[in-house]
Parts: C-alpha cells; structure tokens; sequence
C-alpha cells in the first residue's frame, strides 16, 4: 500500500511486501493486507451532448436520474448513435468508480460486489467494464447472471446539467446469498451508495445490500455512504436520516444531497448535523470546497496551525489537526472540522464533475484503510496509542480528497488512469509541504 497523500511524516510506514526493516522485527511474518469493500450496480456510463427536444422527446425530466426500459433504451442508444452523439463510453457506477480509483491511489487491492453477465462478447457493455477497471480490483466474488449489465446515459445540455437515464439490466440481481460474510467482517470498511436502495420488483439488490450490512455492523466494520443524488434523498428524507443513523458510520455528499437530508443548505451545518447521525461526514461543495466533519476525544485534540476560519460555526478549524474517532471511543467527545479551498482554485477548465465527489472519497477510504494497514503491520506505533479511524489528521484527508478529486475534474473519464504525480507540475507544491 502507498502512503496516503504527501508529507514530512514522522511515523515509519511499510511500503511494500519485503520491507528490511519490517523483516528484521518479524522475520516469520508476511507484511498484513487491508482491503475495502463495496457494492454497486455494475453499470457502463455513456455521455453525450444533447438538448431539450432530445430530453423531451424521450420523456426524460432535466437534471433528473430516472429509471428507463428496455425499449427506450435501444432507442435511445439506436438515436445516439445514428447522429454520432456519443463522445465516451466507460465503465461506471459510483462504487465502482470509488473502489477503482481507491486502488489506484493506493496502489492495493479492493473488492467490488454486483452481477456480472456470465457470459461475455468481445466489445459488449461487461466486457468494456471489464477492460476499464483497475487490475488492483478483486471482481473475483462478482456474481454471475444469464443477461445484461446496466447502462447509464449521461445526457449533458448546452447549461452543463447532467440528465441520468438508467436501464438496469439485471444489475439489482444482487441475491443476499452471495455476500461471503468473512470479506466483509475482515474489510477496512464497507462501501455502499443510496442507488441500491431504489428497487423494484424481483429485484434483490437492496435485500443483499441490507445482509452486507449487517454483517459490517456486527463486526465493527466501518458503513460508508455515499448519497448519490438529492432526487433520491428528496423522496423521504426522514427514511434516510434513520437509515443513516442505525447502519452508517462514514456519509459521503454534496450540498445538495446535504441539503436534502438535513435541511441546512450551508455546507458546515449540514456536516454538523450529519454528526448527529454518524462519526465522520465528508461533503463536497463545488467551487467552495471540501468540508469535513468528525469526532475526536478531549484528550487527543490538537489545535490547527493554520488561520482560524470564520463561518456559520465560529473557528471551526480550530481542531482541524486532530484525527477522526469514532463517537462511541470518545471519553469525551468534541467535534471537529476542517475545509480545504480547490486545488489551484480548481481547473482552468472543467471537463467532467461526474465522479469528483467519488474520487475525493477514494482518498478518505485510502487514508482509512492505511491506519488499518499500519495498526497491522506496526501495532506498537505509538501512532496507535488514540483509538483513531483515520491515520492522518481530518485537514491532511481534507487535502488529499480535495487534490485527487482534482484529477477528476480535468479530465472526461470518471476513474483514474494513475495515481497521483509524485511531484506537482507547478507552483503549489507548497500545497503538501503545509
């Protein structure tokens, strides 16, 4: 596993598998592996340029993310097609997109959960989710199905908004009896989306989702979330902050989907509200930034060294250099937040937001899992001696999400296809010396 993110780091953190030093302390032992796990309906995105009458003509709703059949499909890619619309197709799917770029960031393994089309053509839908998914993904427990994955159209207008059509395929064929129970009580942490709550029907995807779950919950697993859509959110926000408050312990959002189940439009008081339900919130707030929030215990605080930040809660940062804890390991707990502006004040030019909000995710998850790798591999650290979640500090998480996201923003594809470059092509290299 790579060190997450960039700095002076004063701890010693085993890179790799014959590591001298970690040999010489345990020359029985094989260097521990963590790994994150995360379920998705395995689907492959399609982008294209469209305007109103297209939308209109399809009976799709503006800025919306609405379910299609099988008919509408056909023609709506038939159409696409025809008139040479399509400017990319790729792998997708917000979970997979995070375990992707969680595996280039880190270099290590994940595992992805979902179907996957039993039988596959060269230059199919499977077949291309196959070919643009990192090598570092485990698709070993993916469970097989006799038809199609899904497709998702990214139906982008003349203002920028972004119009979803989703046709299913048998992606929320998910049965609860392929979810191994020992991967996920062994997992880092457990990584879901609000997308696997909207089933129909015969469809067992939310039902398996639910049994992941559950066996994260009675193993001390970590549950991440990530909202997905204010639309979804919308529909019954008191459902989803019950939701979130029995099973999640980590909630990914934008301020839209913080809005939605918060009420507080302000990107710091839904984040603070959100503590009331969970132990760490990360929320994306476009050009304003990346907001987190989380716990940490009186006796482990420490103040930031950066110029205390004014806002809708006074000197927020004020212990922003103190690491993230789970409420229930707090003797007493105190809430703690951090902000990050845009990297570089964000892009010149942005060519796709579709996949930021994961990839800034992918970060947090990385940072996660490497506590994990180096309480394994280094227990008697005194770095272990606070009960942390995290192994750096909620601004140096804060950091590195808002720089990885960055890659995405530059970019048209969702994933990554490197990690991050090991010295910075200008200026901002001070970004990490901080």
């Amino acid at each position: 596993m790579k060190f997450p993110g960039r700095r002076r780091h004063k701890h010693y953190f085993p890179v790799e598998a014959k590591d001298p030093l970690t040999n010489q302390l345990n020359a029985s032992d094989k260097l521990q592996r963590s790994y994150i796990t995360g379920i998705d309906q395995i689907v492959v995105d399609i982008e294209a340029k469209v305007d109103q009458a297209f939308l209109d003509e399809f009976q799709l709703r503006r800025g919306m993310s609405q379910v299609i059949d099988s008919d509408i499909t056909n023609a709506l890619y038939d159409r696409l097609k025809l008139n040479d619309m399509i400017d990319y197709e790729f792998a997708g799917g917000t979970i997979g997109n995070t375990m992707h770029n969680y595996s280039v960031l880190a270099d290590d393994r994940s595992v992805l959960l979902g179907v996957m089309s039993e039988n596959i053509k060269i230059g199919s839908y499977a077949y291309r989710f196959l070919c643009n998914t990192s090598s570092r993904v485990d698709l070993d427990y993916l469970q097989p199905v006799d038809g199609p994955i899904g497709r998702c159209f990214t139906l982008i207008d003349d203002t920028g908004e972004r119009t979803f059509a989703i046709s299913a395929g048998l992606m929320n064929h998910l049965r609860p009896e392929s979810i191994d129970q020992e991967l996920i009580e062994n997992s880092s942490a457990l990584v879901i989306s609000a997308y696997l709550m909207r089933t129909q029907g015969s469809e067992t995807m939310t039902e398996a989702t639910m049994q992941a779950v559950k066996y994260a919950n009675d193993a001390s697993v970590p549950v991440v979330l990530t909202l997905g859509t204010k639309f979804l959110i919308e529909q019954d926000p008191t459902w989803w902050a019950s939701f979130v408050e029995k099973h999640v312990d980590i909630l990914a959002m934008n301020e839209e989907e913080g809005l939605a189940i918060t009420g507080f439009e302000d990107p710091l008081l839904a984040a603070d509200k959100a503590l009331d339900w969970v132990d760490l919130v990360i929320c994306t707030a476009g050009e304003k930034g990346l907001f987190m929030a989380g716990y940490i215990d009186e006796q482990f605080k420490r103040e930031t060294e950066y110029p205390l930040l004014p806002g809708a809660i006074p000197d927020f940062n004020r212990y922003e250099f103190s690491r993230a804890m789970r409420k229930i390991d707090c003797q007493q707990p105190i809430r703690a937040y951090s902000h990050t502006a845009p990297f570089m004040g964000g892009p010149d030019s942005i060519k796709n937001t579709n996949g930021a909000g994961d990839c800034a995710l992918a970060a947090v998850l990385h940072d996660l899992s490497a506590n994990v790798y180096h309480k394994l591999n280094v227990g008697n650290s005194a770095k272990h001696q606070q009960p942390a979640m995290t192994y750096s500090s909620l601004a140096q998480i804060s950091k590195y999400a808002n720089r990885a996201s960055f890659e995405v923003l530059v970019q048209h594809s969702p994933r990554l296809s490197r990690g991050l470059p090991e010295r910075e092509d200008c200026l901002e290299q001070v970004y990490w010396e901080q």
